[in-house]
């Protein structure tokens, strides 16, 4: 499970810190805005999911992966947009939310099916 652990971290890296870099770096104007609305009201909220998902199914090692990737999310918005921006913090809440919830349904889907 550690090798799972550290697959979906480095992908948690790459979906919260490398994409808004990717974005402020390389997607000017309003094609930025566009793809920071998709960022942020598509990928990130699917992927929270898919994190929450995952970590139901050994949420014994994996509870953290939610948390981390929220954190991951909040850090890399206020290193490439706007340092203390409390929306962000708003957004962080969601994600970590949508993938706890999601998290405990997977458990509970994944006991469910064992019994």
């Amino acid at each position: 499970m550690k090798k799972n652990f550290i697959l979906w971290l480095a992908v948690s890296v790459v979906v919260m810190l490398a994409l808004p870099w990717i974005v402020v770096t390389f997607v000017k104007g309003d094609a930025g805005m566009a793809v920071c609305l998709l960022l942020f009201f598509a990928i990130n909220p699917i992927y929270s999911v898919a994190i929450g998902v995952f970590s139901g199914k050994d949420m014994k090692h994996l509870w953290s992966l939610p948390i981390v990737s929220a954190a991951l999310f909040l850090i890399g918005t206020w290193i490439f947009f706007d340092m203390g921006e409390m929306a962000f913090v708003l957004y962080a809440v969601v994600y970590l939310a949508l993938g706890i919830v999601t998290m405990l349904i997977s458990m509970l889907i994944r006991k469910k099916i064992q019994r």
